[in-house]
């Protein structure tokens, strides 16, 4: 398959692009995770926390000084369903959404290693195309800066 110039400048603007967007997506999953880590460290001290008092967020930089009247904690599982789980639940929950990230994030990683080596297909296809018959390895077009005295007259690249 012949692939000119533009045509690969295309494919590879395609692929770079693909692969910013897949390190976007595993820097957001593994900021995920790291949320996901702290937030087990704060189940952590809540254990047999009943009757303490906490700095609670209510917003951004914003906190209410509350006392904790329960063991259990109230826990959102998705499509505004909320339900009433233990320290050591929750913990579960979140065992369970970090081997999630972690599939995915391979997932991802295994995609860009796809692309990577869609790219240097293209790279190679093209270069393959483009260079001259006797190997001097200079492409069409360019000075060529071989000193072989078998490119005389044989060059494609137009030194000879």
């Amino acid at each position: 398959m012949e692939i000119n110039q533009q045509e690969l400048m295309l494919r590879l603007s395609v692929y770079e692009q693909q692969i910013n967007q897949l390190q976007e997506q595993i820097q957001a999953i593994e900021k995920g995770i790291v949320d996901i880590n702290i937030l087990n460290i704060g189940l952590d001290e809540l254990r047999n926390a009943k009757g303490k008092e906490i700095f609670a967020p209510i917003g951004k930089g914003i906190f209410v000084k509350s006392k904790i009247e329960a063991d259990d904690l109230i826990v959102d599982i998705g499509e505004g369903k909320m339900v009433s789980k233990t320290v050591d639940e929750t913990k579960k929950i979140l065992e369970k959404q970090t081997i999630k990230f972690e599939e995915i994030k391979n997932e991802m990683k295994i995609a860009m290693e796809n692309l990577g080596r869609e790219f240097e297909k293209s790279m190679q296809e093209y270069s393959e195309e483009n260079q001259c018959e006797h190997d001097c390895k200079c492409h069409p077009g360019e000075k060529c800066d071989c000193d072989d005295d078998e490119c005389e007259g044989k060059c494609e690249c137009g030194k000879n």
